[in-house]
């Protein structure tokens, strides 16, 4: 199964052309994570967010944007994200937002989070950070904290955490539920091999999410980078990687790993119950 966990739809275009590009890039996967960009209101990017992959819930999972340090964080309120706007994962741009992850209504949504089962995907890194985004708050290395203190939270750490590669490898090697999105940019070759190697060499190519940034990027272009990148090296005596360890990425099933394939099952069969009470009492109401 080949899970994109990294895609993004633009609201602020034309939502008809935004909503068939990003349909026409999802034909490439088995399924996708989108996941709400920041915006002045987090209740109303999460609300169009929930309106759009409410359409096509056998292909995509929302990822709800929390801007912890102004939002409500707590269980009553991501629950209600969970529920009624069924978003099944939460995603943070400290950077941008310029909040540190540590801060302390911060880990108090970290607690929520925890007890409800929603994974956190730090979108804080990546090759195009903004100007007045605050590089300090990208570093992976500050997610440790949260990771000791909350062990059974399953985070996600967006695009490597580029610039800092290390960190990023350093941190999904240390802790169980740290995961790393590779999302990749095609035309970056050589950044992709060393990002590879990296982390091959240290051994956490399990820990890796496979992810296509769109719309910078599509699943398409990135899948053939990463399998072909090897054959770009043939004549050379630099390290490869074996072609079945980034195969592994590919096919890797991030929504079974992330616990979220389950939660859609039980969300699938609670409203087939409902719907099974509601026909039950209309045909009882009928028979009086």
């Amino acid at each position: 199964m080949i899970v994109d966990c990294h895609t993004h739809i633009n609201f602020a275009a034309d939502d008809d052309i935004a909503a068939s590009e990003h349909l026409e890039a999802a034909e490439t996967v088995d399924a996708c994570i989108v996941l709400a960009d920041a915006g002045e209101s987090s209740e109303e990017v999460n609300k169009k967010l929930s309106g759009y992959v409410g359409k096509h819930k056998e292909k995509m999972v929302g990822f709800g944007v929390v801007e912890a340090s102004k939002d409500n964080v707590s269980v009553k309120h991501l629950t209600s994200l969970r529920d009624k706007f069924g978003l099944k994962g939460t995603v943070l741009y400290c950077s941008r937002c310029g909040f540190h992850p540590t801060h302390s209504k911060a880990m108090k949504f970290y607690e929520s989070a925890e007890e409800l089962g929603l994974p956190v995907f730090f979108h804080n890194g990546g090759v195009s950070i903004e100007a007045n985004a605050v590089l300090d708050y990208a570093q992976p290395y500050l997610l440790d904290e949260i990771a000791r203190s909350f062990a059974g939270l399953k985070i996600i750490i967006g695009t490597m955490g580029v610039p800092f590669v290390e960190q990023t490898l350093s941190m999904a090697a240390k802790h169980k539920n740290v995961y790393a999105d590779l999302t990749i940019r095609p035309s970056n070759v050589w950044q992709v091999y060393n990002i590879v190697v990296a982390a091959y060499e240290r051994g956490v190519m399990d820990k890796l999410l496979f992810g296509s940034g769109f719309p910078m990027n599509n699943a398409g272009e990135c899948i053939e980078t990463l399998l072909g990148f090897n054959m770009l090296l043939a004549d050379t005596n630099l390290p490869t990687v074996p072609r079945g360890n980034i195969q592994n990425i590919i096919e890797r099933d991030t929504l079974e790993l992330l616990g979220i394939k389950e939660k859609i099952a039980t969300d699938e069969e609670d409203k087939d119950a409902q719907e099974s009470e509601r026909k039950s009492k209309r045909t009882a109401k009928n028979e009086i």
